[in-house]
């Protein structure tokens, strides 16, 4: 694996080291000891699939709250996203700020989303999946999200929004803590 720093500190888009033959290619796409070397959070305890079946649908922008906060590791396994990373870390000097990068089957580069940090995505083929490797368990009472179009963050998003649940459309503007 390979790890490229992102303009926001400590998010990383990573890409597999394909070793290929005449059947096709290995690579590794999990290395507790690499995750370590790069200060990155390695203790992972749940792995999630989301499926979504049509372009356009977006989920996000989730996080959880301390003390649940958790690390991410993000990768699309079918179809192709595009995946926003934004820096909710008041201490930050990207307080605020996105990063974005297009995951798909078929470049096979994934993304590491520090604690603190909100993720969301919007499908860019019909019949999406992505999965999510997490450093902490889910706790609903910690589950928090900030609206994909809120002012605070100007992200542009390359597609019209299809599909969007009504709690991740009804979010209300962000107000810092």
């Amino acid at each position: 694996m390979t790890f490229h720093g992102t303009k926001l500190p400590g998010v990383f888009e990573i890409h597999l080291e394909r070793n290929s033959d005449e059947r096709g290619f290995f690579a590794r796409s999990w290395c507790q000891k690499e995750f370590k070397d790069h200060g990155l959070n390695s203790h992972l305890v749940q792995c999630n699939v989301s499926l979504n079946s049509r372009k356009g649908t977006l989920r996000g922008i989730h996080y959880q709250a301390a003390p649940y906060a958790e690390a991410k590791v993000v990768r699309c396994t079918a179809g192709a996203i595009y995946d926003v990373v934004l820096d909710l870390r008041a201490q930050s000097p990207t307080f605020k700020q996105w990063f974005a990068a297009v995951l798909s089957a078929e470049n096979r580069h994934m993304l590491y989303i520090p604690e603190d940090c909100a993720h969301g995505f919007l499908t860019l083929a019909d019949q999406t999946e992505v999965f999510y490797q997490m450093s902490e368990f889910f706790y609903p009472e910690a589950a928090r999200g900030v609206r994909w179009n809120d002012p605070a963050f100007q992200i542009t998003w390359p597609e019209k929004v299809q599909v969007i649940s009504e709690r991740d459309n009804t979010y209300q503007d962000f107000e810092p803590k």
